[in-house]
């Protein structure tokens, strides 16, 4: 075959079979395709598209340029849930420890935080001592021993996913609804799964900040799974306001021990609730998704969620005594109190800036190279069509950059708009596909 051949085609509009796409991908991985012909090649299938075949097909070459994981050794139904991210973002924290204690194995491949919103990784590394770098056969171990174990991406799962988001990242061909397909699915598939709950986030805090644009990007990803022969539920959830109160590393590990512990935080437990009882439908635990709720809500109850995220810190070698007592967690110099300006109700919250405030306290990375503050972030207590009054506490800063401080409270200030009037608040779950 021939790499120029391939862009022409799909430049022109042309579909590729799976033997054209599997022979780019295994050829660039082996070192035979420069990074510039795959990059146009990229670049054409951003404008052209990639049909279902098409998607499914990249999806497959990228599963098997590495590892894909055999847990059949392990006894039990295998659930995973991918989030498309956003601001305050815990409930893979949440949900793995709940759907452990419920009885199904929860084989978790995270990533990092990605421009405004938190990664799950960064959180978890945030509890002294945690590893989410794991060798394969402790990953197996921990899963096996627990229930559930959140690692990172290893060199041996989809490394043709690593190289091709690395060019897609400086060719303007990160928002293509089949590259983030193929890149998630990918590794998601090598997990060595039965099914998958997918979150995937609309508005101002969302990477697909319209509806529209959610459902086309879920269906894509449905398609794709089912393509597979895996199960698969999708979840369109709001993004237009931090989820939970707490925005940072540590911060929403904090949050994420005081909802174990049975603390009511209503719009971050609608949707992690409504994940894990799919979640536990799935894994045949419930014979509904609300069943699953009902479930999931009673190993909150019951203490088991909490003492299995106990056994998952301390299996990946945490200091669980942070987990224990929070208040023992190194606090940040600078911690400020930020109050509301007038009366009102929350009309809109511009999501999208309070991440990014969030950043600029230390608990992300504005570059490639910055070092996360893991104490850093804030907690924000607005909620859309809440009443709020003048001079109540409406978001705590926490950061060691004292040079910083002004500028996000009056980002935090202008990302709020209060009215005079009543504003009904947001529906957290938009939809449901199967």
């Amino acid at each position: 075959m021939n790499i120029s051949e391939l862009i022409r085609k799909k430049r022109d509009g042309s579909v590729l079979s799976f033997e054209e796409i599997n022979f780019l991908i295994t050829d660039f991985i082996q070192g035979k395709i420069p990074d510039y012909q795959v990059a146009a090649f990229l670049m054409a299938a951003f404008i052209k598209g990639l049909n279902k075949q098409e998607t499914s097909a990249l999806t497959k070459s990228m599963l098997y340029s590495g590892e894909v994981l055999d847990l059949s050794s392990i006894e039990g139904v295998k659930i995973d849930k991918h989030s498309t991210g956003g601001v305050g973002d815990k409930t893979s924290l949440i949900l793995a420890p709940i759907v452990a204690a419920a009885g199904i194995k929860v084989p978790m491949i995270s990533g990092r935080g990605l421009g405004h919103t938190g990664g799950t990784l960064d959180k978890l590394e945030s509890i002294p001592g945690f590893r989410t770098d794991l060798y394969l056969e402790r990953y197996k171990y921990v899963l096996q021993k627990c229930g559930a174990v959140l690692i990172g991406q290893t060199k041996e799962i989809a490394p043709a996913d690593k190289l091709i988001y690395a060019l897609r990242d400086v060719t303007a061909t990160v928002e293509s609804i089949p590259l983030i397909t193929a890149s998630i699915m990918s590794k998601k598939l090598a997990e060595g799964i039965d099914g998958l709950v997918l979150d995937i986030k609309t508005g101002s805090g969302a990477f697909m900040r319209k509806t529209k644009d959610a459902k086309e990007l879920a269906q894509s990803l449905i398609n794709t799974a089912k393509s597979f022969d895996k199960k698969v539920i999708g979840f369109i959830t709001d993004m237009n306001q931090p989820l939970g109160n707490y925005i940072g590393n540590w911060l929403e590990i904090y949050e994420t021990v005081k909802v174990l512990l049975g603390e009511k935080v209503d719009d971050l437990l609608e949707v992690t609730l409504n994940l894990s009882g799919a979640m536990l439908f799935l894994g045949g635990k419930a014979k509904t998704i609300k069943e699953g709720i009902k479930i999931s809500q009673e190993m909150i109850n019951n203490g088991k969620a909490f003492e299995k995220f106990l056994e998952i810190v301390e299996l990946q070698y945490g200091d669980v005594t942070f987990i224990k007592d929070l208040e023992k967690y190194p606090k940040s110099n600078i911690q400020e109190k930020l109050l509301a300006e007038k009366n009102g109700y929350v009309q809109l919250i511009d999501n999208y800036e309070i991440g990014m405030a969030s950043l600029e306290l230390g608990a992300g990375r504005l570059r490639m190279d910055d070092t996360i503050d893991p104490k850093a972030g804030i907690i924000f207590y607005p909620k859309i069509g809440k009443r709020v009054k003048k001079g109540e506490v409406i978001a705590e800063i926490f950061t060691d950059k004292a040079e910083k401080v002004d500028e996000v409270k009056n980002k935090l200030l202008n990302a709020i708009k209060i009215s005079s009037q009543k504003v009904p608040p947001v529906k957290m779950i938009k939809s449901i596909l199967m």
